[in-house]
């Protein structure tokens, strides 16, 4: 399996900085080593532009607009050119909207994108659900160009849906705790699949499998929130909410194999982990890039 690392070291999107220092301390934990001494032929093709959170009081609702549009632009030209067909390409970010630049790319290269979303939360928000303003909580309401989307994310992500509903499948999600009353209501009017948090946990493997069944068959690829771990576990996300809850790494990882070995999948992207927080726990990084390198080089 040839594995192509691309870094997104942007905390643009985020609720503050730190994420975007996830792909360096990826690299330093021996991401790439453990892979190629998994037997992966690995391409490093390193980080793109880094990008800062900062406080944007002209957008307060959608912070940094105009920075987390230009990071996708970036990101889904980039991509575009290293997806290859029976390879796997492994966007490290940054925030959640990693996800949105990876079927970005999928568009560009001819594909129907298609995406399962390991979260704990639905990103169905937009700037006009909440006042939250963290484009992070809005990803996939922009993929989907819901009413109220910021137009500026809505076209550097390409056509407009860039997703379709049924190209959408939802894996480890918790929404009756982690949804507004806003995401609750786009679920059941555009009907997306959710394969939920407690399924996940009890059988990982089915739970994946479930969530492939769910979606249109073709080329798709994954994305993972780490905040969708037991916060416990793994102290590692932007959001510390998620305590004794939550898949732990181990399962993460099973449920892992099952999505990224699947002759389908083109890539995963990874979102919102700090390694100011991994500090806490200095087993978790290490066993978190152990769960992705079984993951992608274990049949």
């Amino acid at each position: 399996m040839r594995v192509t690392v691309l870094g997104v070291p942007s905390s643009t999107g985020a609720y503050c900085v730190g994420v975007e220092s996830a792909p360096a301390a990826l690299r330093e934990a021996g991401l790439l080593d453990a892979l190629r001494a998994a037997g992966a032929d690995v391409v490093d093709a390193g980080d793109l532009t880094t990008r800062f959170w900062h406080p944007d009081r002209e957008h307060p609702f959608a912070q940094n607009v105009g920075d987390e549009a230009e990071s996708m632009r970036e990101l889904s030209a980039a991509a575009a050119g290293l997806i290859a067909d029976g390879e796997r390409l492994l966007v490290l970010g940054g925030s959640c909207l990693v996800a949105v630049g990876l079927c970005a790319a999928l568009a560009q290269r001819g594909d129907r994108p298609r995406l399962v979303y390991l979260d704990r939360h639905l990103d169905l928000n937009t700037p006009h659900s909440t006042t939250e303003g963290s484009l992070s909580w809005m990803g996939m309401a922009h993929a989907l160009a819901l009413e109220g989307a910021a137009p500026e994310l809505v076209s550097a992500a390409g056509d407009a849906p860039l997703l379709q509903p049924a190209d959408l499948v939802y894996l480890g999600a918790d929404p009756s705790g982690a949804a507004t009353e806003w995401e609750r209501e786009q679920v059941s009017a555009l009907g997306l699949a959710i394969v939920d948090q407690t399924a996940l946990c009890d059988d990982p493997g089915s739970a994946a499998q479930r969530a492939l069944d769910a979606m249109t068959g073709g080329p798709f690829v994954v994305h993972l929130d780490v905040d969708v771990l037991d916060f416990l576990d793994a102290p590692i996300a932007e959001n510390v909410n998620g305590r004794n809850s939550g898949p732990t790494i181990a399962v993460l990882g099973s449920a892992l194999s099952v999505l990224l070995q699947h002759p389908d999948c083109l890539g995963l992207s990874l979102g919102q982990l700090v390694p100011a927080h991994a500090a806490s726990e200095p087993t978790a990084v290490p066993r978190l890039i152990a769960a992705l390198v079984s993951a992608l080089t274990t049949d």
